[in-house]
């Protein structure tokens, strides 16, 4: 995975055969096409490059792109903002050779403390790592979903969870689309930081025990997840649908604090102080104990 020659290839020929020539305004031409989407020469010429260029490029040859480069090649294929960063990220150079394992970040007491005081309200938090490790979580992260605190470390990942434990098809109604967000964010994530030890073990061990991760994966779909929507089947309180933020921790890099919040007044808002009540029961119940 540190090599990103193959990833290159792939995400490139998934990019060209992804376009359709008549919506970029090319002819059918006299030979009919064998493959669909865009040939080599095609993208060359929209990038305004060789295409010998474009082939050594596509091909992992081309030892530096430049970023006037990259963003011809981005504007040729109609990339996204995600698929275009990716691009630059894989076309950087990189040195070759094998990479130590990356220890487990540690979450700093001051982040620890901002959890804790989100359990004032009723925001469920987490703190994910590398390859969607999930590193710390309030106590309403731990209820909203599975209970990290069951699980070994190594088992406490987004990732793995979702493609690995079945248990995440019936919290998450809508599975598939959970599933191409979580493959989406990891190449997104390979393309920042495609050395990055823990990153690449989780990618291998998904592409060794998942077929569905593996067909996911090789469709080369890109894109950064900072915000969005959650869709969660409760077993105590109900459906809980609820918006996402996730916030780099600029002094802990690698790092990101992600919040969930209901909107004012919604069955969500009023589930998850439902929630918030039982676990303040419990809690209760347990020091009188």
């Amino acid at each position: 995975m540190g090599d990103s020659e193959p990833e290159i290839k792939a995400f490139l020929k998934a990019r060209r055969a992804a376009l359709d020539p008549a919506e970029v305004g090319l002819p059918e031409g006299v030979v009919r096409r064998r493959v669909r989407g865009l040939r080599r020469e095609e993208v060359a010429q929209r990038a305004g490059i060789s295409v010998d260029y474009y082939t050594r490029i596509e091909q992992g040859r081309a030892p530096a792109v430049s970023d006037s480069v990259v963003d011809g090649l981005a504007r040729a294929l109609r990339m996204t903002p995600s698929e275009h960063t990716y691009l630059r990220n894989i076309t950087l150079p990189r040195r070759h050779g094998s990479t130590p394992p990356d220890p487990r970040p540690r979450v700093r007491p001051e982040i620890l403390r901002l959890l804790e005081a989100l359990d004032a309200g009723t925001a469920p938090a987490f703190v994910f790592g590398p390859g969607m490790d999930v590193l710390a979580w309030n106590r309403l992260g731990g209820r909203i979903g599975l209970d990290f605190g069951e699980l070994a470390e190594d088992e406490r990942n987004g990732a793995l969870l979702i493609f690995l434990d079945p248990r995440t098809r019936e919290l998450h109604p809508n599975w598939p689309e959970v599933a191409d967000d979580t493959v989406a964010s990891l190449r997104a994530e390979i393309g920042r930081t495609p050395g990055n030890a823990r990153l690449c073990r989780v990618v291998q061990e998904l592409r060794e025990r998942s077929e569905e991760f593996r067909q996911r994966w090789e469709a080369q779909a890109v894109q950064e997840r900072m915000r969005g929507t959650k869709w969660y089947r409760h077993p105590e309180v109900g459906d809980l649908v609820v918006t996402f933020e996730a916030l780099v921790l600029p002094a802990d890099p690698g790092q990101v604090l992600c919040t969930y919040t209901a909107e004012k007044g919604s069955a969500s808002e009023t589930a998850l102080h439902a929630l918030a009540a039982i676990l303040a029961a419990e809690t209760a119940a347990g020091a009188s104990a």
